[in-house]
């Protein structure tokens, strides 16, 4: 049976088709100068950002300019996540405390392969958790460089596991992913929701990862070692020293404390009223108050250009919402879906993954956002829509090598440091099939926790 949905129209009243077209092409132009590597990412969204705008004011899309500014001001919160977070991840990364807890991972697994490869993967999913993906990889990819030379081991499969493990890390919490930001700022998604419904798949597909990844290298490390090489492992260990990066054991204990406890601050923030914007920043504060020794220098490690990358892409959006063509786009998803949730999950799920894949995850949740506003504001329920596209747009980072900045940063690395090329054919094969498995999951995931009723309603 098809059900008749109705989309509550909350955009100014639709423009002409031909404007809508147009916007549409900019937008989508835009989105391929992201996805060309000769075209910075920002460089093209501030370009298209200004065109856009000029053509909104031109076209009589936006009444006047002063209402970009409405625009912005709904997105001022994910602004202050990245400021805080990347403030307090510097001073954090200074004190020694990522490399510390990473020498002790290394001892306590001997050196051994197996048990390396498989507590890196976890240390991964378990940082990037915790850190967000980008201070997590750039952290990560630099201590597998450390340990594989170390221990004369092949880099590429912990590069390449790494990369793709982070990926699943990236759904586990609100703040782990710039899509998880963006989604559950503007939506209002409490922290433990994401505790309740991402975290358990978050595992589920690391855990897919895991099993095809052993398959995939399963000629390229040592994963039976002989009794004496392990020994011999072990003496080189030893010689290894956790303090080693730690100047002031102090400032990592503070550091531990502060990042802790802006953990449990995202946790705890719609209990104490306060946004995620107001926890991260406080998190960065007390870093630079008690931790930090460089507050000019961990001000300027904020990832200024993805900051610039966002203020571009929500002008785009904003220009493009304005003109009715993104509740357009919902009206044909609805209709195409024909309003029923068993087919929308698996079409945004598809969509979201495959478009991340080849664009970038930022653009794809910040274009389907409005979307999914405007298809859960009719009769149709929004929560199972809203964690398919979390899910989607982090898990399709692992379709291409340059869908996840994971990706990029594993394969760059890789590229100076080792001088191994991954071509697009070898990274989609081992990548691309993780992707389709993990998706696939997903969708099947989310329809049963919809069915069951466990999806919990949004405040």
């Amino acid at each position: 049976m098809i059900h008749a949905v109705m989309i509550a129209d909350a955009t100014p009243e639709p423009s002409a088709g031909w404007i809508m077209a147009l916007f549409g092409l900019g937008m989508l132009i835009t989105y391929i100068g992201v996805a060309v590597e000769r075209f910075h990412k920002t460089v093209a969204a501030l370009t298209g950002a200004v065109v856009l705008l000029v053509l909104a004011l031109l076209l009589g899309v936006i009444d006047e300019y002063d209402t970009i500014y409405d625009i912005l001001s709904h997105d001022l919160n994910i602004f202050g996540v990245i400021i805080g977070t990347g403030i307090l991840v510097d001073v954090t990364s200074r004190s020694g405390l990522f490399h510390f807890l990473s020498m002790l991972l290394v001892k306590a697994t001997g050196g051994r392969a197996a048990a390396l490869y498989f507590a890196m993967c976890g240390l991964t999913f378990l940082f990037v958790a915790v850190l967000t993906i980008v201070p997590a990889m750039l952290i990560l990819s630099s201590l597998v460089l450390v340990i594989c030379r170390a221990l004369d081991y092949d880099p590429k499969p912990f590069l390449l596991s790494v990369a793709i493990c982070a990926n699943s890390g990236a759904i586990v919490t609100f703040a782990s992913g710039l899509p998880n930001i963006m989604i559950g700022t503007q939506v209002g998604i409490p922290y433990e929701q994401f505790l309740m419904v991402s975290a358990p798949y978050a595992f589920i597909s690391f855990l897919m990862a895991l099993v095809v990844l052993r398959i995939a290298f399963r000629h390229s490390l040592p994963w039976q070692q002989t009794a004496e090489e392990q020994l011999a492992l072990r003496e080189r260990i030893n010689q290894f020293d956790p303090w080693a990066l730690v100047e002031n054991r102090w400032v990592l204990y503070r550091s531990a404390v502060i990042l802790v406890a802006t953990v449990i601050g995202f946790a705890l923030a719609q209990q104490l009223g306060v946004g995620m914007d107001f926890i991260a920043m406080a998190g960065g504060t007390a870093a630079l108050l008690f931790a930090g020794r460089s507050v000019e220098d961990s001000i300027s490690k904020v990832n200024w250009t993805v900051i610039l990358f966002f203020l571009g892409l929500f002008v785009i959006i904003g220009c493009v919402k304005a003109t009715g063509a993104l509740a357009w786009l919902a009206e044909q998803v609805v209709h195409l879906s024909q309003g029923q949730i068993a087919a929308l999950v698996p079409l945004l799920a598809a969509f979201s993954a495959i478009a991340s894949a080849f664009v970038d995850n930022i653009p794809v949740a910040a274009t389907l956002i409005p979307v999914v506003s405007q298809i859960g504001a009719g009769s149709l329920p929004a929560e199972p829509l809203w964690w398919t596209v979390v899910l989607g747009c982090n898990l399709g980072g692992n379709g291409t090598p340059i869908g996840s900045i994971s990706c990029v940063i594993a394969l760059y690395t890789l590229k100076k440091e080792v001088h191994q090329n991954v071509g697009w054919g070898e990274f989609i094969k081992l990548g691309g099939s993780i992707m389709t498995i993990q998706v696939a999951g997903a969708i099947v995931y989310l329809l049963l926790l919809h069915y069951m009723n466990w999806i919990p309603a949004l405040p």
